[in-house]
């Protein structure tokens, strides 16, 4: 009786999984892409992915055999859009970011040890890059999102991170070591906002500034990126800075809406 519920908290947590796995994407993912990514074996895979298909959580793109986030999974984002009106209240910020940049703008939410992107203002620069789009996840510590964002956190849950680095920030960890890591935290909170000299991609450039609760906690974030020459010398101190103001506008609001707590 009390295996009960493990092993329903089992089913739910490789549901999660795969669910999480499968809206990193627009496109979806492959059946031998989730067996890989989720550590689970192939009849287990297909078996919940069959599940969660009749359920209308997920589909199966007729074209690619990619398995791809069901209408389900849209009605349940727009009841919980009225909820945390987020992109009501991020949306403006990240049009003034774009088009006073020319950058792409970014917001992203923390969700437990990661960061993941809500959404995307393309900016009119026509280099760009493309190392972020709506869905994308990232260890906390990675890129410039989640920089941001640890930075700010308290010195315990930051440490807890680093006391495991190689396992948190895992197919990172070789760009975003420990030391560099600490050394960009360190930067990030004496200058406010964080710089990610390519470190997810070479030549891709990221900024971010952390957007925090009531609490006073960063629990969200604003980023921009680009190439390379476009982040440097003064330019970045410009960037910098308007990336500050607008994530301070952004707590400002969230603070007052029902979602912000």
């Amino acid at each position: 009786m009390s295996s009960l519920p493990v092993q329903g908290a089992q089913v739910v947590s490789r549901v999660a999984s795969l669910l999480r796995i499968v809206g990193r994407k627009p496109e979806g993912s492959p059946l031998v892409e989730l067996v890989r990514e989720s550590g689970l074996t192939r009849p287990t895979v297909h078996r919940l992915l069959s599940s969660l298909a009749s359920e209308g959580l997920l589909d199966q793109d007729a074209v690619t055999g990619n398995w791809v986030l069901g209408p389900e999974i849209l009605l349940m984002g727009s009841v919980a859009s009225a909820r945390f009106p987020l992109e009501d209240i991020a949306r403006p910020s990240l049009r003034r970011l774009a088009e006073e940049t020319g950058e792409s703008a970014f917001f992203s939410i923390r969700r437990g040890d990661e960061t993941v992107c809500l959404l995307r203002e393309e900016g009119s620069f026509p280099v760009r890059s493309f190392v972020l789009h709506e869905g994308v996840r990232f260890p906390l510590g990675v890129a410039s999102a989640g920089t941001a964002i640890m930075a700010f956190l308290p010195e315990d849950e930051q440490e807890e991170l680093l006391a495991g680095w190689a396992t948190h920030a895992g197919r990172f960890a070789a760009a975003h070591t420990e030391a560099r890591v600490r050394e960009s935290l360190a930067e990030t909170r004496q200058a406010g906002y964080s710089v990610n000299p390519g470190l997810v991609l070479e030549g891709s450039w990221g900024m971010g500034a952390a957007v925090f609760d009531q609490r006073g906690r960063p629990a969200w974030a604003l980023s921009l990126t680009g190439i390379e020459p476009r982040f440097k010398g003064e330019r970045q101190q410009m960037l910098g800075r308007l990336l500050m103001e607008e994530a301070h506008r952004i707590s400002t609001l969230l603070t007052r809406s029902p979602g912000g707590a």
